[in-house]
């Protein structure tokens, strides 16, 4: 069954006439994640101001927080002007000659399993299925938040290198990752450059841990 025949039988396309326009907000939602940008830069960069140094060693405890200040205010603009140039405006018009596919083509191209079987013969029967707005895996929310807080928890005995290390293979493990040995090999390899790069370019000291008592 060809894509032209389907086409064929949806018949002539009817053009929506008098949709209305937009509003500014529509699709814009992002601007929120820009104002907590905002927020989080302006917060650190009062911090940042307020700090009392002690000593004069360079680039001193002030460098980085002004790295990161700097990278907040510069993504938090770029993604408003992205937001501002394209919105995410759901298109829900019809376009002639543009995926025009029936649903027993779609069923029988997508090698359905039983449960999507089932949703596709609830289509057919005519009865309405609940549908959401949108969605949110909690299960990636959830092992996310498990995984930082068990950072804040483990950081003091057990050192930054190995409680970064675990949160690294946490989040990747939570993003679908499923190479548990390189992300750890990974989350090993960043914490430890980060541990240098604080103690020798910074003069800070991260949690050491029990590791900090054996060596």
């Amino acid at each position: 069954m060809s894509i032209s025949q389907h086409q064929a039988e949806a018949g002539p396309v009817e053009e929506k006439q008098g949709v209305p326009k937009p509003r500014f907000g529509a699709g814009r939602s992002e601007f929120v994640v820009v104002a907590m940008l905002y927020a989080l830069a302006i917060l650190l960069t009062i911090g940042t101001v307020t700090m009392k140094v002690q000593g004069k060693s360079a680039p001193g405890p002030q460098f980085f927080p002004i790295l990161v200040c700097i990278v907040l205010y510069l993504v938090a603009t770029l993604l408003a002007i992205q937001i501002l140039r394209s919105p995410k405006v759901p298109d829900h018009s019809i376009h002639p000659g543009h995926g025009q596919f029936s649903a027993d083509m779609l069923h029988d191209l997508g090698h359905l399993g039983k449960e999507e079987d089932a949703a596709f013969e609830e289509g057919l029967s005519g009865t309405p299925g609940k549908t959401w707005k949108t969605y949110t895996d909690w299960r990636t929310v959830g092992l996310l938040l498990a995984g930082v807080v068990a950072f804040v928890l483990v950081l003091n005995p057990l050192g930054w290198i190995i409680s970064a290390a675990v949160l690294f293979w946490v989040v990747a493990y939570a993003l679908g990752s499923r190479r548990p040995f390189f992300d750890a090999g990974v989350g090993l390899l960043f914490s430890s450059i980060t541990q240098l790069a604080f103690g020798a370019g910074l003069g800070l000291s991260l949690p050491s841990g029990f590791i900090g008592g054996i060596l």
